[in-house]
């Protein structure tokens, strides 16, 4: 998507993607404390998929009931006060969540309208979600640079590894996905929708959940744009310029909602989950949202299309 020109235009080329993967080396420890911070503010209503089972993990004591064995009694904790309590084992069936965000130019675009760019927001929901997943025992990693880990430093390593995908677009290479396992994709997807359809189906076919997270600065959901505007390509490095901004707003407008209602329509089609998040809005919303997805809340498929943006 064309942006209003910025001040320094984007490096291009192998300097360029250097550059940016410098940059965003650079600005990792603060987005890692931020996603810290995020995933701690969810943390209380974030259940995850523990519950009692067979493992080796333990979860919780609880007070004995008649009828069970004496044998799970646990003595010791028992004897601190007068009552029998068991001692319970977490079920042990982690499952494997890939984690994927679009890094490319088009996500270095912040407005006045927010404090952030739209791939610092990804990164922080992208190692958020990530912190809170390894707390539950999930095993998470990068589709082609990272495999699925439920070490308690899973997120630590993910953050390592995300220079190396710095100037990546679009979606993750599908070759490592497999059945049964969920896939969380964070970017603007504003590319065409031929395009964007192409590579979400192929990750799809391999029998993967998916959810995607549409992140956009809240002056490409508004187009406040007044008079005289150049427009900036950061992915072509066209420009275009324009007397009357303001001129453009409704055909945008329309342009952007039907290009969201075919992702939608698609997300819905092959099962997917399907948000959208404004970057002025507070990062534990998606958050929250994609609990719930995760989770399987809103119907018996698992599925429920949703703005979590705050905006229709």
């Amino acid at each position: 998507m064309a942006h209003p020109a910025p001040r320094d235009p984007a490096p291009t080329g192998f300097a360029g993607g250097l550059t940016q993967a410098k940059s965003l080396a650079a600005s990792l420890p603060e987005l890692l404390v931020e996603a810290r911070r995020v995933a701690l503010t969810v943390a209380a209503g974030w259940h995850g998929r523990r519950q009692a089972g067979t493992g080796e993990t333990f979860w919780q004591f609880r007070p004995f009931t008649a009828g069970e064995s004496s044998t799970r009694v646990d003595w010791r904790r028992s004897a601190r006060d007068e009552q029998l309590y068991v001692r319970e084992r977490e079920w042990d069936a982690a499952h494997t969540l890939w984690l994927w965000a679009d890094l490319s130019a088009s996500m270095r675009y912040r407005s006045k309208l927010s404090a952030v760019t739209k791939r610092d927001r990804a990164v922080v929901l992208m190692l958020a979600i990530g912190d809170l997943l390894a707390r539950s025992g999930e095993r998470i990693g990068l589709p082609g640079y990272l495999k699925p880990t439920a070490h308690r430093q899973a997120t630590e390593r993910v953050a390592a590894t995300l220079p190396l995908i710095a100037e990546t677009t679009g979606f993750p290479q599908p070759q490592p996905i497999r059945r049964f396992s969920d896939v969380i994709v964070f970017g603007d997807f504003l590319d065409p929708f031929e395009d964007v359809a192409a590579q979400l189906q192929q990750i799809a076919a391999s029998g993967a959940r998916g959810h995607l997270v549409q992140i956009l600065d809240p002056s490409e959901e508004t187009f406040p744009y007044l008079g005289r505007t150049e427009f900036h390509d950061p992915e072509s490095g066209d420009r275009l310029t324009t007397g009357r901004a303001e001129s453009w707003r409704d055909a945008y407008r329309a342009e952007l909602s039907a290009h969201r209602d075919a992702l939608r329509d698609l997300t819905r089609r092959i099962g997917w989950s399907f948000l959208v998040h404004h970057t002025d809005r507070p990062a534990a919303e998606p958050l929250l949202a994609l609990h719930a997805r995760l989770n399987g809340a809103g119907n018996a498929g698992g599925v429920r299309i949703a703005d979590a943006g705050g905006r229709p």
